[in-house]
């Protein structure tokens, strides 16, 4: 009995110390990166009346326009080089490409962080974060505010359809390996199209998931597809140099500038103030952390 309470104390003082050791890992990552945000956007926008002051990257065609408004929104990681890239790849597309900071200032590559600002982060914030920076975009010189479409990676796919849920008058949506709403009844307020993206291999959306996505939609009368790219894991779509490299990331970038071509062609009633109807509770925990664990194995062979 005494060795076996003895072996129950080590047991405990191991994992108190290992929680411990995580907990100052995230505090240190926390101070080393309180800045890192300034490194990767290039506006400050007006909050949504509480006094605050969001930041943002905005990449916009060289000339011309006025150009659609695409808002997009970053992984569980939060705005980095990696989607700052995109945004400016997209832009060559002949998009005003806004790519929203939603966790306020909180950015890292160090999965323990990411996970917490994944789970503290609130909806109802971030819908009403999003629709600040859509009202900003809509005023800019050479954007057009009759056509805005929203996109987003891994938490942004997810957050992306929220925003929608939440401001159903969206032009097109754009869900990169974002855990799927698949209740047709609260699909069914979506005007626009949407397009789903996801990987074959990705454990941390099972395909049951992937297909119900589908079929909600399809019972919700909401225009639009979803496509598996076999093989590929969460988050394949790493980089602009990995889209441009060809492959399944050139794919599926095709693929969804394909469908916002042909969902914003024609003007449309634009973007209005969200109402707050689809408000949703924070990502689960669990969910979170498959979305870790899909990281670490996709890093295998991708570079995030």
């Amino acid at each position: 009995m005494r060795l076996v309470r003895s072996a129950a104390i080590r047991i405990g003082a191991v994992v108190l110390g290992l929680a411990l050791l995580l907990a100052l890992s995230v505090a240190v990552d926390y101070a080393l990166g309180a800045n890192r945000i300034l490194d990767v956007t290039n506006v400050e926008v007006p909050g949504s009346g509480d006094g605050s002051t969001l930041r943002a990257y905005v990449a916009r065609p060289s000339q011309g326009g006025p150009r659609p408004i695409i808002l997009m929104i970053h992984e569980f990681y939060g705005l980095n080089g990696s989607i700052t890239g995109k945004a400016d790849l997209l832009a060559r597309e002949g998009y005003f490409v806004v790519a929203v900071d939603t966790f306020r200032g909180s950015t890292t590559s160090w999965i323990p962080r990411a996970i917490i600002q994944t789970i503290t982060a609130n909806p109802e914030v971030v819908n009403r974060d999003i629709d600040a920076v859509a009202r900003w975009a809509k005023a800019q010189p050479g954007a057009d505010p009759s056509r805005v479409a929203i996109l987003g990676f891994c938490y942004g796919g997810r957050t992306s359809l929220l925003y929608t849920l939440h401001n159903p008058s969206v032009a097109a949506t754009v869900v990169f390996y974002g855990n799927p709403e698949t209740d047709a009844q609260k699909l069914k307020v979506i005007k626009g199209p949407v397009l789903g993206i996801f990987g074959g291999a990705d454990a941390s959306i099972p395909s049951g998931r992937v297909d119900a996505f589908r079929a909600g939609l399809q019972a919700a009368g909401v225009p639009g597809r979803v496509t598996v790219y076999d093989g590929q894991p969460h988050g394949f779509v790493v980089d602009a140099a990995g889209v441009q490299a060809g492959g399944a990331q050139a794919q599926a970038w095709s693929e969804m500038v394909r469908f916002l071509r042909e969902s914003l062609v024609a003007p449309r009633a634009g973007l209005a103030a969200g109402d707050e109807r689809a408000a949703s509770s924070p990502t689960a925990l669990s969910q979170v952390l498959a979305l870790a664990i899909e990281h670490l194995r996709s890093a295998r062979s991708h570079v995030h």
